[in-house]
């Protein structure tokens, strides 16, 4: 059977989306340069990724294909992608199946989480189903935003033949709002970043220092400005750790600015954390990793999830991990993070107080930290999709010639 691998493209400071990608990409090229897998392959792409994917495939025998929607597709795509109606009478052969066409592609795997319209058989990838778990969140209700997800996940996830999830409860979630039977899903945890389990143990205090943090001890938040990333939470927790439990901390804010920036910075303010709340926009990943290493813990307090990487990047890099009891993060993050009520900044303060306060308790999640990251990695999730694909090619053989 003929594979495609579909890349979004994503570039490198849109976040989690890039390093997942990126990650489980080269865990493919590990197992075709192997010859782990039996099948063809081929990459389609946008066509500003072409170049960068044609050089990580050099020397493989993996043909590049490119996406090229027409003017007409630019016009017609979002009304087609979103009326049922209007999909139920279009003949005319989306610009991705054009590209798996001229591919001679059986099957494409979604590589990330990119949604486009196709009627080739594909496998692909869920990762959250907030705007239906939170819908209260502007970013998942505002101008249309709630209706244009539902519309898009309610077709293409029902339409997948396999569709990938991280935990038991994401399976659960997808049976629930979606009727994707768990015959269709597989559960396949999500793989630690490699590039934490590369890292070296080395603690960065001149990074750290010319971020001007290091005075004092501080905690790590990596997260877009959403407000469901629930950063004023945590920030009500700061405020609490000095006026109740007598522990003065910083806490540090990555990531890029998604409209909540300001509301946060205000909230600051008014708490009068100004000299306690480094807000340090987007920082190289060389930066990232000296701020894992060198942290109190990592307070992950975001809503949604629980399929974020940066806890399984604390995982990797030593970094004690504070995290949201939310559904799945049990099943995600067992022992090895305290996990805390999002909503509750005395929660969230208590815990951050008893993780500093015990060193006992700050190496016994160090150690089991460091066992999950290395417990689920890009080629364990290649190894889990690839057994996929492989039950579906007699199921492919029906319409489409066997290769070889």
């Amino acid at each position: 059977m003929k594979v495609a691998a579909y890349l979004s493209g994503f570039a490198p400071d849109s976040g989690g989306g890039y390093t997942f990608e990126n990650d489980v990409f080269e865990g493919l090229i590990a197992a075709i340069a192997a010859g782990t897998t039996s099948h063809q392959w081929c990459a389609i792409c946008p066509q500003p990724a072409a170049e960068a994917v044609k050089r990580r495939l050099s020397g493989l025998p993996v043909d590049v294909h490119v996406v090229l929607p027409s003017r007409l597709d630019r016009v017609l795509q979002p009304i087609v992608r979103e009326q049922a109606l209007v999909r139920a009478h279009w003949r005319r052969a989306s610009p991705l199946d054009r590209a798996a066409i001229e591919a001679d592609a059986d099957f494409i795997w979604f590589l990330g989480a990119g949604a486009e319209l196709t009627d080739t058989s594909y496998m692909t990838v869920v990762w959250d189903l907030q705007h239906r778990a939170t819908p209260w969140f502007p970013e998942m209700a505002a101008r249309g935003m709630w209706d244009h997800r539902e519309l898009w996940h309610s077709w293409f996830l029902r339409r997948a033949s396999i569709v990938i999830t991280g935990t038991e409860t994401g399976q659960a979630e997808l049976d629930r709002y979606y009727q994707v039977g768990p015959e269709r899903v597989a559960i396949l945890p999500h793989p630690t970043p490699q590039f934490a389990l590369d890292a070296v143990a080395s603690k960065g205090r001149a990074e750290i220092e010319r971020l001007g943090l290091g005075e004092r001890p501080y905690l790590l938040y990596p997260a877009q400005f959403w407000p469901h990333k629930n950063h004023v939470n945590l920030i009500l927790a700061i405020e609490q750790l000095r006026s109740i439990h007598g522990i003065d901390v910083d806490l540090a804010l990555v990531g890029s600015d998604k409209g909540n920036r300001g509301f946060v910075e205000r909230q600051v303010r008014r708490l009068g954390l100004d000299e306690r709340v480094r807000f340090l926009g987007f920082v190289s990943r060389p930066d990232l990793i000296a701020l894992y290493q060198n942290a109190a813990a990592l307070s992950y307090v975001s809503w949604c999830g629980p399929e974020n990487l940066p806890p399984l990047e604390a995982f990797a890099l030593g970094c004690p991990v504070v995290a949201s009891d939310i559904p799945g993060a049990r099943e995600q993050l067992g022992s090895a993070a305290l996990l805390v009520e999002p909503g509750d900044p005395a929660a969230i303060a208590g815990a951050i107080a008893r993780l500093t306060g015990d060193n006992g308790l700050r190496a016994q999640l160090i150690e089991a930290g460091r066992a999950r990251a290395q417990q689920w990695t890009a080629r364990n999730y290649v190894a889990g999709a690839l057994l996929r694909i492989d039950a579906f090619e007699p199921i492919a053989r029906c319409w489409r010639e066997h290769k070889a």
